[in-house]
């Protein structure tokens, strides 16, 4: 059975930083990606990673601040995000595919419960 456990989310200040985790169980993924939906609005990509190639692709909102990473041994996704902003406040999204994913949501077939973010100004 496929588990995708998020942690690591938070109240932190404008300009801090977090790392979230994404402990998967049950297989390994092609693709896994981060996601996030803040209050009132709809599920939105932040980024996403490849894992045979290491290829990482993120949203313009996030590129630059936020790092995506995996740690194979572990089969543990990270998402290391920095220079946080209040619009960044949402809950974030672990998410997993065994095939082509990209950056729409409704490509991924496993979903982690989510962890709050929420970034004070």
């Amino acid at each position: 059975q496929v588990h995708l456990v998020e942690s690591g989310g938070g109240l932190v200040q404008a300009g801090g930083s977090l790392r979230l985790s994404c402990a998967a169980s049950g297989r390994t993924f092609r693709w896994m990606a981060w996601f996030r939906q803040a209050p009132g609005k709809e599920r939105e990509f932040v980024a996403h990673l490849i894992s045979s190639s290491g290829y990482t692709y993120y949203s313009d909102a996030v590129k630059g601040r936020f790092t995506i990473s995996r740690e194979n041994a572990k089969n543990t996704l990270y998402l290391q995000m920095n220079r946080l902003k209040p619009e960044d406040t949402a809950v974030y999204f672990c998410a997993a595919s065994t095939m082509y994913a990209g950056t729409n949501d409704d490509k991924y077939d496993f979903w982690g419960q989510g962890t709050q973010v929420t970034v004070s100004s």
